[in-house]
């Protein structure tokens, strides 16, 4: 449907090169990467089934296909991200909130592309514990204080980069939890004491997963496989700074559900960001963040063999949660707490005002409708039928570029 979505989508770029391109690398995909493109590849097409809809003002009728739902697929995460975020909206504590972020030095990146899965447990667990610890010193805050993680693993340029991103209520519960321990304006905790403790907590981590032969090694990395030469690796980086970045907190609880609906459901590239697919390869939007003013914005062309192997060495291992809570955030307690932290502040539930409205009354006969308007006349489109897969057998993947 011209105009209602973007001109080039990752999808198109797997449906054109995507077979050539497994061919060419057989032995060197995983399950889980071809598992990505396929799904990206029938996302919204007539191979997942979908939906014929009609608009209840000009009966234009509409085929929608359904999505596949991928956390890795582009087109799927808009949805993903407004549920988890409805969910978000109602635990924002009225408190001023902190952004950071940890990275991790490039050896130790480089060791997490061949070791993903425990790399990226380490790098989330070890950065909250790095804030719960300090936090809960009476040296600087004394409270126990909640924390939000995202993990991202790519730069602007789709290379291997993983860091998390964190958001941090300014502030946190008393040790008796009877009082709310407020931080000061502008200020959570000292980047440099937090930097210090990660890089211990990290650089511990991975002496004992090298001891517990966790780690495996490839290729130019394979001496590491030796603990002397692994710990060879590490040594220099005991004696330089770690990057932990604190951002100037946001202005309100909104502004932190406008970061996270841009950040939590977040794949290594938009479909926004494509420009076009030729000869030369993909070209798309990057920004360099080393560079102030307008040139910090420019375009990227990748040979498409390298874009696609780009865009899937950022494929999380199976059952890799990239959205983690931890301190009074935890999923055990995390209501509770948040209700006991109200209560301390004052303030109310939201929603709550609408906890008694019965005006909504029995939904139960309501019509299922599409979440987009009628491509004719703007009206609501009313679903009238179901497609199953099985209707399609041979369906070429013919792109519905509105999600049922």
């Amino acid at each position: 449907m011209p105009g209602s979505g973007p001109k080039l989508e990752v999808a198109d770029i797997f449906r054109a090169h995507g077979a050539a391109w497994r061919a060419a690398n057989a032995g060197h995909i995983s399950l889980d990467q071809l598992k990505v493109m396929s799904a990206i590849e029938r996302c919204r097409t007539a191979a997942l089934g979908g939906h014929v809809a009609r608009c209840e003002d000009c009966a234009h009728e509409h085929i929608a296909y359904n999505s596949c739902r991928n956390r890795h697929c582009p087109k799927c995460q808009a949805g993903a991200a407004r549920s988890w975020l409805a969910a978000r909206e109602t635990e924002l504590l009225t408190v001023r909130y902190f952004h950071l972020v940890f990275t991790l030095p490039k050896p130790i990146a480089d060791i997490a592309h061949q070791n993903k899965r425990e790399i990226y447990n380490l790098l989330m667990r070890a950065s909250a514990a790095t804030v719960i610890r300090i936090a809960a010193d009476p040296k600087h805050l004394g409270a126990r204080v909640g924390v939000t993680s995202v993990l991202h693993t790519w730069g602007s340029a789709m290379t291997h980069h993983p860091h998390v991103h964190m958001i941090v209520p300014g502030g946190g519960l008393s040790v008796d939890g009877t009082r709310w321990i407020a931080c000061r304006r502008n200020f959570f905790l000292s980047v440099r004491v937090l930097s210090r403790l990660y890089r211990r907590l990290i650089l511990e981590g991975l002496v004992r997963l090298h001891e517990a032969g966790k780690l495996q090694f490839f290729g130019d990395r394979v001496e590491l496989v030796d603990r002397a030469a692994f710990n060879a690796c590490l040594q220099p980086l005991r004696k330089v700074d770690w990057v932990v970045y604190a951002k100037e907190p946001f202005a309100g609880p909104k502004a932190v559900l406008a970061y996270l609906s841009r950040y939590t459901h977040r794949v290594a590239i938009s479909n926004s960001r494509l420009i076009r697919l030729d000869q030369r390869g993909v070209t798309f939007r990057v920004k360099d963040y080393r560079v102030d003013g307008p040139g910090r914005h420019t375009t990227m062309t990748l040979t498409t063999d390298e874009f696609i192997r780009r865009f899937l060495i950022h494929v999380l291992p199976k059952r890799q949660h990239r959205i983690r809570h931890y301190g009074f955030f935890g999923n055990g307690h995390r209501a509770a707490n948040i209700a006991r932290i109200r209560h301390l502040l004052g303030a109310k539930t939201p929603g709550q005002e609408h906890a008694n409205d019965d005006s909504l009354g029995d939904t139960d006969e309501l019509p299922r409708v599409l979440a987009l308007p009628c491509p004719s006349c703007g009206g609501r489109l009313i679903i009238i039928d179901t497609i199953t897969p099985a209707q399609h057998p041979r369906a070429p993947p013919t792109t519905a570029r509105a999600a049922a």
